[in-house]
């Protein structure tokens, strides 16, 4: 008879257990909800400006957008989960557009506008695309993968960092949206 013997654990090993239980408990401020990939910042801080083109070559910049709620989303052609999402981003677009939401969606590809085009006239997204070739946007906003999104509220300032594929109908998110639309 094979008996599996017990050992009993060491301080690190019911510390490690412990940390590991505290990443699993969902977050309320500042800690990444484990469901929905939002974190909500202990201090809201103002989005740093930028300027970037659009697929057209059109100049385009945050402060166009003052007064609204922006989705903020870094992405790029290659990016898997990127591509799963927008779908989603473009149908929340539809129904949301006319309440003073907007989404800018950051292309992380580097030199390869054409790429780009495709791929939003393939999805028929119509909101605006910006091109980050130099990654400039990117770093300072401190994305550190893709996709990585911000929601910025109508005063200018981060309300919410979502990292990750985000499932734009799922009512907890939808439900932020709106109250910042409000």
């Amino acid at each position: 008879m094979n008996m599996a013997r017990y050992t009993r654990p060491g301080t690190s090993q019911v510390a490690s257990l412990l940390i590991g239980l505290l990443l699993l408990i969902p977050a309320v401020h500042g800690e990444t909800a484990e469901k929905t990939g939002i974190t909500v910042p202990k201090t809201r801080l103002p989005a740093p400006e930028f300027t970037l083109p659009d697929l057209s070559g059109k100049s385009v910049s945050l402060q166009q957008f003052q007064g609204k709620v922006i989705l903020l989303n870094f992405w790029a052609t290659w990016c898997a989960p990127c591509r799963e999402e927008m779908p989603d981003m473009q149908l929340l677009w539809e129904d949301l557009r006319d309440q003073g939401f907007v989404i800018l969606a950051l292309s992380a590809d580097r030199g390869h506008q054409d790429a780009v085009a495709r791929f939003a006239s393939q999805l028929q997204l119509d909101f605006p695309i910006l091109l980050d070739p130099d990654g400039e946007v990117r770093n300072a906003y401190e994305v550190i993968a893709l996709p990585q999104s911000y929601l910025i509220g109508r005063d200018g300032r981060f309300s919410h960092k979502l990292l990750g594929a985000i499932n734009w109908r799922d009512p907890e998110v939808l439900s932020i949206i709106q109250e910042l639309l409000r």
